[in-house]
């Protein structure tokens, strides 16, 4: 089982502090993956010379509407970084007109970053909240048609739904999101922005997160799949401390 340990580049100084709290935990980490946030400095592939490439995998995302096709953008950077692996996610809009963007759908990017690079670790995202079972499963079987190796999903909350994930997703690398929420203001938002729905047990408290984490990374190993950190506005210290790799 791989595990992802996901850094948001809100500052290099952010970065640098996260990462080195990674390089400490005696952990089974081998992966560094990077989201691409609009309203941050830094984007994702630029971190690709602070870390460490021969102990971790890297993995920037990449938002399919800040690429337009055929303009060889994309590549360009696949190429001066020498990545080996991305994500790519649709991406939400600018906020305000900071940046100009695209309507370039994510299949089609990676149906073209596909064919540029036959080699290349293609990773999409998948969101078990986003809309139903089928409706997600369709839109996965259609980036894995167009080059789709693996996957990251949004974070579970509910053990039920990732049993049933796991079924559709054999023989395909995916990683389990696993993003701890231990405020009931981070709880509301999730329910708000993302669309979660809560099981009932669900508890906004440290234990109840340590305890989802532990089930989450049995169920993994057990069928072949991989799980990734998001961890967002915690105490890493308090959390990881009591996390058994």
């Amino acid at each position: 089982m791989n595990i992802s340990f996901e850094i948001v580049p809100r500052s290099l100084e952010a970065f640098d502090q996260q990462y080195q709290f990674v390089q400490q935990l005696d952990s089974g980490i081998n992966t560094i993956n990077v989201p691409d946030i609009q309203r941050f400095d830094t984007r994702s592939w630029e971190l690709a010379a602070r870390i460490d490439r021969s102990q971790y995998r890297f993995v920037p995302h990449f938002r399919a509407i800040d690429f337009k096709l055929g303009s060889g953008d994309l590549f360009r950077i696949i190429d001066d970084y020498q990545l080996d692996s991305v994500l790519l996610v649709t991406g939400d809009p600018p906020e305000g007109l900071k940046r100009a963007y695209y309507n370039t759908d994510v299949v089609d990017l990676i149906r073209a970053v596909r064919q540029r690079y036959p080699a290349l670790n293609i990773y999409a995202g998948f969101d078990p909240h986003r809309s139903g079972v089928q409706d997600e499963c369709d839109y996965i079987q259609r980036k894995v048609d167009a080059g789709a190796g693996g996957f990251f999903s949004q974070p579970f909350y509910d053990m039920r739904m990732i049993e049933i994930y796991a079924e559709q997703m054999q023989g395909l690398e995916t990683y389990i999101g696993i993003s701890p929420i231990t405020t009931k203001a981070s709880m509301n938002y999730w329910e708000v922005k993302n669309k979660v729905k809560f099981p009932k047990n669900f508890q906004p408290d440290y234990q109840w997160n340590v305890d989802f984490a532990h089930q989450v990374m049995a169920l993994a190993a057990a069928n072949d799949l991989h799980v990734y950190f998001m961890p967002i506005r915690i105490d890493l210290d308090r959390y990881f401390q009591q996390i058994r790799f």
